[in-house]
């Protein structure tokens, strides 16, 4: 006779076949079928794909085309600015709104609308913020003296990414205040009493008590950040459409292009699959650093 366990085992296993099952069927079958379109000349044309078969000839190219390095390059630089600025200011929004004051929870539901907001509407805002005839940022800049005229923020290859990169920071900050702000709930305000009846100051306060509590859920963010960022579309699509001259245009932009503009199905799902290969490495970093937080837990427990 089966174990209890192994009963219990084949029945959760009969409970997820149908999720599995649709999964399959929803993620499986896409999958497979790109990674067949990434060995072949595949060109979206009329109401067909005409298609031979080349064999590692596309990744070849992607390797060795310096257009797609360059997109590497872009998708990394807006990925590590964007979420440590996201970080950071999270944090910072966060130990403010750990504080007690008049006011705080109207400030809370007024920091989560910019992550409430759809990407495209939080676009299409900054985007007329960045306008260079009317827009918002240069009308502050140009009265506090900052800069001496209107610029085109969005139409200058040396401006146009870190003028998206600050509309994603702004969107995607509160998701970082949220989970620290959790994070920092949980600490017993006993800590802090004992640490300011030492003589503790504030900067010893968060560095002793607040960060390790934070860490976990700062970690977890920063990732999930970080993964999201990698694979960016819809906000430069709204903002710049890629450019000027490429200056946005990042790997999923790439691969839209490829695939969709001119469309070259092949090489586009070849350079889909580098970039989901790029992507698993970052999910692999990220269930490593949870194994490691759960073990640690349970030796803390123990």
């Amino acid at each position: 006779m089966l174990s209890l366990q192994h009963r219990e085992q084949r029945q959760a296993w009969v409970l997820l076949a149908p999720m599995l099952i649709v999964m399959a069927m929803l993620t499986a079958w896409p999958l497979l079928r790109t990674i067949w379109l990434s060995f072949t000349d595949a060109e979206l044309i009329g109401s067909g794909a005409q298609t031979g078969y080349v064999g590692l000839d596309n990744y070849l190219y992607a390797l060795t085309d310096p257009d797609f390095r360059a997109a590497i390059g872009r998708t990394l630089y807006f990925t590590v600015i964007s979420v440590a600025l996201e970080g950071v200011i999270g944090v910072l929004v966060a130990l403010l709104l750990n504080q007690k004051f008049t006011g705080r929870n109207v400030l809370r539901v007024l920091v989560i609308l910019p992550w409430a907001l759809p990407t495209i509407v939080n676009a299409m805002m900054w985007r007329l913020n960045f306008n260079p005839d009317y827009g918002s940022i240069n009308a502050l800049l140009t009265q506090a003296g900052i800069i001496d005229g209107y610029r085109s923020w969005l139409g200058s290859p040396d401006s146009a990414l870190n003028a998206v990169m600050l509309a994603d920071v702004w969107k995607n900050y509160p998701l970082v205040t949220l989970l620290v702000l959790a994070a920092m709930q949980s600490i017993p305000e006993d800590l802090y009493e004992a640490a300011r009846l030492d003589g503790a100051p504030a900067w010893r306060r968060f560095r002793a008590i607040t960060f390790p509590a934070i860490v976990g859920a700062l970690s977890v963010a920063l990732v999930l950040r970080t993964i999201d960022a990698f694979k960016v579309f819809d906000i430069i699509y709204v903002m710049t459409r890629g450019g000027p001259v490429d200056s946005t245009k990042t790997l999923s932009f790439y691969v839209y292009q490829e695939s969709f503009s001119y469309l070259r199905a092949g090489s586009g799902a070849a350079y889909a699959i580098l970039m989901t290969l790029m992507c698993s490495v970052l999910i692999a970093l990220y269930m490593a650093m949870l194994y490691r937080q759960r073990r640690r837990s349970l030796a803390d427990e123990t």
